[in-house]
């Protein structure tokens, strides 16, 4: 049978409606001084502002965060250990002149370190050596790791992202993008044990005490990660996150001229995000937001809900003016699977479409005996007939 579908709630209130609308004033975003940039809502994904945040540009030390998060995944899928022990060959060695000049852990070579400390010296130190050490230890060697890399940047949906090494040294086919940044930073913060070594603010090895070059860690509360970046070709850049509020946004600035101007650039787009926008977490996974009728089932009814969080960036004052609508197939038989599809919920804003996400069953319902399946059949057949 083709399942229609009927309007089980025309457009209730997500908030009271007694509750009176706010007037929302948004002023344009900032011009940001840089050659590409981006703002994003780290829960809901949105983007709240960008320019040119598509472009493929050089993304030096911003390289780093991919080599973190790839670290991090295997980290969390236990196939290696902080703890486990790393030697360091001469590829990873401080001295080796491709470095030079560049920031370093300053490893020694034929030296023993831990892959903990080696992660803390990619984010904290940003060093060249440090990052070599972890793909020759993950990957075997740094060319094999880069296509570990790409791997991941295709699965994450990074488009306009090409690594060929993990430190982010010059290479005409590595690249990366404002956009690819930002969604690379969401997932790092997917891993929050090893996301805190962002906020990390200072690290000492080998006696060498250095310290972290995100300087808003020091002057802004609310930033706590994540990397900065600088060659001649790629400028300044900044990849920072902050949390205010319950609200977290990551901002992307790419190709500014200087270390102050990234700094006050990233604060710019940050203090616009925060000032004019909010972001609320409308359903949680599992929960249900609809019972419907099952028929020919072991159990007469199912609850509907969400498969995935459900959150939502808007601008401020004007929460208030959500609209949601369920959308349900009219009939439904068993059995049915847990996580199958049976509808839809849409959120809407001032007529505007923001969310359409699937409504899921939330448990199994086995099919009934052979009496039960009969009668249902049967009333089945007179709604039919008469219309329903």
């Amino acid at each position: 049978m083709s399942y229609t579908k009927r309007l089980l709630a025309l457009l209730f209130m997500l908030f009271p409606v007694w509750a009176a609308a706010q007037p929302s004033l948004i002023p344009a975003p900032p011009q940001i001084a840089a050659k590409a940039w981006i703002l994003m809502d780290a829960d809901s994904g949105e983007v709240i502002t960008e320019h040119r945040a598509d472009e493929r540009l050089p993304p030096a030390s911003l390289t780093k965060l991919m080599t973190s998060y790839v670290l991090s995944y295997w980290l969390e899928n236990g196939q290696v250990t902080n703890d486990d022990i790393v030697t360091i060959s001469k590829n990873a060695w401080a001295q080796n002149p491709i470095f030079k000049g560049s920031s370093l852990m300053w490893l020694e070579v034929g030296k023993q370190v831990s892959l903990g400390e080696l992660h803390r010296g990619i984010v904290v130190s940003s060093g060249n050596d440090a990052t070599v050490a972890v793909a020759e230890y993950i990957a075997g060697s740094e060319k094999s790791f880069a296509e570990v890399m790409n791997q991941h940047a295709y699965q994450l949906g990074m488009e306009n992202t090409h690594f060929t090494n993990s430190h982010g040294l010059p290479h005409e086919d590595q690249y990366s993008s404002a956009r690819d940044m930002a969604l690379l930073a969401k997932a790092i913060l997917e891993y929050p044990a090893e996301y805190a070594l962002y906020s990390e603010k200072e690290f000492t090895y080998n006696g060498i005490r250095q310290t972290n070059r995100n300087r808003l860690l020091w002057s802004d509360p609310s930033v706590d990660g994540l990397k900065t970046g600088h060659t001649e070709a790629s400028g300044y850049c900044l990849v920072a996150s902050a949390e205010r509020e319950g609200m977290r946004l990551i901002s992307v600035v790419m190709g500014t001229k200087s270390e102050s101007a990234r700094e006050r650039e990233t604060q710019r787009l940050l203090a616009y995000g925060f000032r004019f926008f909010e972001t609320h977490h409308l359903y949680t996974s599992g929960t249900e937001l609809s019972t419907s009728r099952v028929w020919k089932g072991a159990a007469d009814s199912v609850s509907l809900g969400v498969k995935d969080e459900v959150h939502l960036t808007i601008p401020r004052g004007k929460h208030k003016e959500l609209e949601a609508a369920l959308s349900v197939d009219e009939v439904l038989t068993a059995p049915i699977s847990e996580g199958q599809e049976y509808g839809e919920l849409v959120v809407s804003l001032d007529g505007e479409e923001l969310v359409r996400t699937p409504l899921v069953a939330l448990q199994s319902v086995e099919e009934g005996g052979i009496l039960k399946r009969l009668w249902d059949a049967i009333v089945l057949f007179v709604l039919n007939l008469i219309g329903r």
